[in-house]
């Protein structure tokens, strides 16, 4: 046998060993995913409200296609919790309304005025000086609350199965308190939003527009003048309206951001507990997830999973609203 027989013998034996580790650890993964699936199930039940059981497990969080504060990636260790299949809807919120006579903080009387504040409403400017200046789309409107979430003369009408917008931290909690839930936290969100899927930037998989289809109520169009709805909504869509992902979780990406729990720290992540981080003990902000109807390509990719947006507590906005979870058993 000639050396360069033998070379060729060694590369290729070399080549054929490095196939068969990567198959099998596609394979193994491929069962890992599987089984954590099969370990999810959707409750439509009373028992359950609706919710889904994400069974515990580990993930790899962050991601290095995105901003400074997605850095590191990280492996990160949830135990099993019980999450909303979908956001809070404005049905949902107003039984919590009429059952306690719970205020919002966009509605309350700002001290020594007697007026309430409101929320912030979106108003599409004429043209953009700076995409960095959010407040020449965003616009504080006295009378902007969850029953009028475009200001004071619209209303809920034909709009039950929306998502409840136009409510701040506070009152998400508030509504979790009652309801015998809680905010989930960032990682929570973030590992029950993959839905058993790896290193992919979407909920539903590597491409944003697999088959040329939407996947979720994102923009499209112009940003921020002219939307056109290719998705088939302008603005909020109701609640389920797009596919499922993985663990049986509708909207983790788009419609609406989502409270989190947690404080919002910029380099949190490299310091983050590997097990359950609950987040910063404090700071100024707190966490939402999952992108709105305003994400596009120019203005913010909210909609990526691993995506993370920091907010004032004290702030209600109309592309704004929650989920929430709940500690217990698996099925």
């Amino acid at each position: 046998m000639t050396p360069a027989t033998r070379t060729a013998l060694i590369i290729s034996g070399l080549l054929l060993g490095l196939i068969l580790m990567s198959t099998l650890w596609v394979s193994r993964e491929a069962m890992r995913i599987r089984r954590l699936r099969n370990a999810t199930a959707v409750r439509n039940s009373d028992a359950s409200g609706g919710m889904v059981w994400i069974a515990a497990g580990k993930f790899t969080m962050g991601a290095n296609d995105g901003q400074p504060d997605e850095q590191p990636l990280h492996d990160v260790k949830v135990g099993g919790f019980w999450m909303d299949r979908t956001e809070v809807t404005n049905e949902q919120f107003g039984r919590f309304v009429d059952a306690t006579g719970y205020v919002t903080v966009a509605e309350r009387p700002v001290e020594g005025s007697g007026a309430a504040v409101g929320g912030y409403t979106f108003s599409a400017p004429e043209r953009v000086e700076n995409f960095s200046d959010v407040m020449q789309w965003w616009k504080l409107t006295p009378g902007a609350s969850w029953r009028h979430p475009e200001g004071p003369r619209s209303d809920l009408d034909g709009r039950g199965k929306h998502p409840v917008v136009q409510v701040a931290w506070e009152d998400a909690c508030a509504y979790a308190k009652w309801a015998g839930k809680r905010l989930p936290t960032e990682a929570e969100w973030e590992f029950a939003a993959r839905g058993g899927l790896i290193h992919v930037p979407y909920v539903w998989g590597r491409e944003k527009l697999p088959e040329g289809r939407w996947m979720a109520n994102l923009w499209q169009g112009r940003f921020p003048q002219q939307d056109v709805g290719e998705d088939g909504f302008k603005g909020l869509a109701p609640v389920a309206s797009f596919l499922a992902n993985g663990f049986g979780l509708h909207d983790m990406a788009g419609n609406v951001w989502e409270w989190c729990a947690d404080y919002y720290g910029a380099d949190y992540y490299s310091h983050s507990a590997r097990e359950n981080p609950p987040g910063p003990s404090t700071g100024s902000e707190r966490v939402v997830r999952g992108g709105s109807f305003l994400c596009n390509d120019v203005y913010s990719k909210g909609y990526r999973t691993g995506s993370r947006m920091r907010q004032q507590a004290g702030a209600a906005f109309a592309h704004l609203g929650f989920r929430c979870v709940r500690d217990g058993q698996a099925p």
